[in-house]
């Protein structure tokens, strides 16, 4: 995991090659299917531009649209090739007729596309979880969407990212969460940061997490802490990060400095990490690898394997057995 972490900014660089590209239309509109770290690159693409008509699908089949997906590009996505609602999202494409195309390590899905003849890009299978293969799903999308310039940048930004500050503010972290369960806020325009955060703390680090977004959260969630001495035993493990952009609304900022206050005062330990970089992809992919780092260092702490997901792989393994006959 450790490796893994340090070899990110090397998944920038990644070239992706586009096979049977002819097959690959072109399109403003976007579907993209995948489970799990395989849509976490998606989610971070709506960060980057707000405008873009993306629509994320995790579950089996397809999302419904009034007018349908005929002038979307459906774009399959599972690190492993063999996530079953991935497949059944393929076959529901095939099915209808629609443009779609993949993004894989292998598995039955680049079988699938190769025998159907649809554009793919065959990602390194370099042993990591999805989660961590971040960089390789980002830049196969962006190639997919024919987001040249967006390539570019994210290839400059793999030079200065600052890897010893985000390992050092990482480790740092981790220890100030020691014995707390971490609750990440966001503003909704960096939403998928926040998810991505709370996905590494639950994966690698292998403790609960949670995540809101300003200004939603303050018409409600907020008011759950709010219980003092008669909820204490249900509070005093909780342990805020605020994900700040100086980049979001001024009256975000506002919400985000009155919340901190009033939590602090309610003897809750808040921690501000702002978004540090030259443009959104430094911003973002800084802010992530903090989030690699704290986590890989949780789980050290309590003397976890940082990368093994056990309990995902037992689930599977028994779904499999038991769904055969649906």
């Amino acid at each position: 995991m450790k490796e893994a972490i340090k070899n990110f900014p090397n998944q920038l660089r990644f070239e992706p090659i586009i096979e049977n590209k002819k097959t690959l239309i072109s399109t403003k509109n976007f579907v993209v299917c995948g489970m799990g770290g395989s849509h976490l690159a998606a989610d971070l693409l709506k960060t980057w531009n707000p405008l873009l008509n993306l629509i994320i699908h995790h579950d089996y089949g397809l999302p419904v649209l009034t007018n349908g997906l005929n002038n979307y590009l459906i774009i399959i996505s599972s690190y492993s090739g063999n996530t079953e609602e991935a497949i059944d999202g393929f076959h529901e494409a095939i099915t209808k007729k629609l443009p779609v195309a993949c993004i894989s390590t292998g598995g039955k899905l680049l079988e699938l596309a190769i025998k159907y003849k649809k554009p793919y890009i065959k990602i390194p299978d370099t042993g990591i979880e999805p989660r961590s293969a971040l960089g390789f799903s980002m830049v196969s999308l962006l190639k997919l969407m024919k987001e040249e310039q967006a390539l570019l940048e994210i290839k400059r930004t793999a030079d200065i990212i600052d890897m010893n500050k985000t390992e050092k503010e990482g480790e740092i972290l981790a220890k100030k969460l020691k014995d707390f369960t971490p609750i990440i806020y966001a503003s909704t325009k960096n939403e998928p940061v926040a998810y991505n955060w709370k996905i590494r703390f639950n994966e690698t680090g292998k403790i609960p997490a949670f995540y809101n977004t300003f200004p939603e959260l303050n018409h409600n969630e907020m008011v759950g802490f709010d219980g003092e001495k008669k909820t204490e035993k249900l509070l005093k493990n909780f342990y805020f990060i605020f994900l700040k952009d100086k980049a979001d609304h001024p009256r975000i900022l506002l919400r985000m400095e009155i919340l901190k206050e009033l939590l602090k005062k309610k003897g809750f330990p808040v921690e501000i990490l702002e978004f540090e970089g030259k443009n959104i992809w430094e911003k973002v992919f800084s802010s992530l690898l903090i989030a690699d780092w704290a986590t890989y260092y949780i789980a050290q702490q309590y003397g976890l394997k940082a990368q093994e997901t056990e309990i995902i792989n037992n689930f599977k393994n028994t779904i499999e057995k038991k769904g055969q006959n649906l």
